[in-house]
């Protein structure tokens, strides 16, 4: 049995066990990760946390090798999703033995780009893997809706700040500090520390409301049929004997 197919899961009882310890040494990770942020922790669990997030990063970068090794287009793998992922979930560990003469606060900053772990599992999840197929069926539509959603809240903003800028100049001083306001009203968050005081500006914000409803529910729609085609996708893909998610 080779590299490949210990590490491609193509393997039968080999390819499950790297596969599902590679998963329990994520969920290890981001647990351990999680336990360092708690301040009250004994020295001696610290220094445990410490080695254990050197262990957990030796053996992330064994597996980064084994799978480019494996991988039939390295360089393909390297500048792939997964591949990028599995890079910067070890590269924070490693600038930081680089730190020397280098604002430490700055290297601790590094250390957020850990939860692209989190991304790995998906690597290990049927339904994960077939909502990120459902993402990418619906790319197009997503980025129209999005330009949509831009012009909409320049829109807001500078509707809102033609009604409000007489009647609240420091909330509403220019179309950039209204942005903040269109912004939570689109999402329908509504936070209440920017609000409109004028009559012209309460209807304008019920319109903006309404439009914000709408986007509210339009992602969802275009994920429901992303995920509805993923899923005809791994039909085909299972009548004609290939491996879910492969390609």
């Amino acid at each position: 049995m080779s590299i490949r197919d210990v590490v491609k899961g193509s393997g039968a009882g080999s390819g499950r066990w790297f596969d599902k310890s590679v998963f329990f040494l994520i969920i290890a990770s981001l647990l351990a990760m999680s336990l360092s942020t708690l301040h009250q922790l004994p020295p001696a669990w610290k220094s445990a946390l410490a080695v254990c997030e050197i262990v957990i990063v030796v053996l992330f970068t064994i597996e980064y090798a084994l799978r480019i090794i494996a991988a039939e287009h390295k360089w393909s793998f390297i500048r792939s999703f997964y591949g990028i992922v599995d890079l910067v979930a070890i590269l924070p560990f490693y600038l930081s033995l680089l730190s020397v003469g280098i604002d430490l606060r700055a290297v601790r900053g590094l250390r957020l780009l850990r939860v692209f772990r989190l991304f790995e599992i998906a690597r290990y999840s049927t339904a994960v893997t077939r909502l990120m197929n459902a993402v990418k069926y619906a790319r197009n539509e997503a980025l129209v809706f999005l330009f949509a959603t831009l012009v909409l809240l320049y829109i807001a903003a500078l509707g809102i700040h033609h009604f409000e800028h007489e009647a609240q100049p420091e909330k509403f001083e220019s179309v950039f500090h209204s942005l903040w306001w269109a912004v939570v009203t689109l999402t329908t968050v509504g936070y209440g520390d920017a609000y409109p005081v004028t009559v012209g500006g309460r209807i304008f914000t019920f319109i903006i409301l309404l439009c914000g409803m709408g986007i509210v529910a339009v992602p969802a729609g275009l994920v429901a049929t992303g995920m509805s085609r993923a899923a005809e996708e791994d039909d085909r893909r299972r009548r004609a004997g290939r491996p879910e998610g492969d390609g």
